[in-house]
């Protein structure tokens, strides 16, 4: 059997059997369902149904004040080889943090990222007047890899099965393949990463002060 605990500064798993992750499951459905309901109305690749369902556009946003496309963008994707492979990494390691943060913090952890790497993402995409349109977990997904990269630091090398080396090389090597890809938020990437990363640590902390 395998069980998952929390002690002071340290998460460890001892044991096969590990908690349901309900919060991260229900986000992967959600990007699902959007997906299939666009495709079944027209296409995922079409950038003006995409922006109906919510694609993040800077001028909507600047100028019409449609804010929630920071949010709703991260649940969109064009085409299912960008909903599989984002989706797949989030069934790998978005577990793992919402065992080691709990259902509730989870949830605005993912909240926080997909909305702050929207944002950094539309400021530089105004700043340099680039119409482009932007969809995809991406970012909230570099944030769940920072979050993760920032415990398994503080856990001295580990959380649960992932080791330091396999979230390091993971991150490393998606940011350099988007680097070298067109059409691809490499803002929202690095900046998800960094909120990701700083979110983990503010979390934890005020969980780490109520235990004491």
């Amino acid at each position: 059997m395998n069980s998952y605990g929390y002690g002071p500064g340290r998460y460890y798993s001892y044991g096969p059997v590990r908690r349901l992750t309900p919060v991260n499951t229900v986000i992967i459905a959600a990007n699902v369902i959007l997906f299939l309901i666009i495709e079944l109305i027209g296409s995922t690749h079409d950038t003006t149904l995409m922006i109906r369902f919510g694609a993040s556009y800077w001028p909507l946003i600047a100028y019409d004040h449609q804010y929630w496309r920071l949010f709703t963008s991260a649940f969109l994707h064009f085409g299912l080889e960008h909903l599989f492979s984002n989706m797949l990494v989030l069934a790998f390691i978005g577990d793992n943090l919402e065992r080691a943060l709990g259902k509730v913090k989870y949830l605005i952890f993912y909240v926080l990222c997909a909305t702050g790497s929207g944002a950094v993402s539309f400021f530089v995409n105004m700043f340099l007047r680039e119409n482009v349109v932007s969809a995809g977990a991406s970012g909230a997904i570099f944030g769940v890899a920072g979050g993760i990269l920032y415990l398994v630091i503080r856990n001295r090398g580990r959380l649960e099965d992932l080791s330091f080396f396999q979230i390091g090389m993971f991150i490393i090597f998606t940011l350099y393949n988007g680097m070298r890809s067109s059409g691809v938020d490499n803002v929202a990437h690095f900046s998800g990463l960094a909120i990701g990363f700083l979110l983990a640590m503010l979390l934890t902390s005020i969980r780490r002060r109520k235990s004491w």
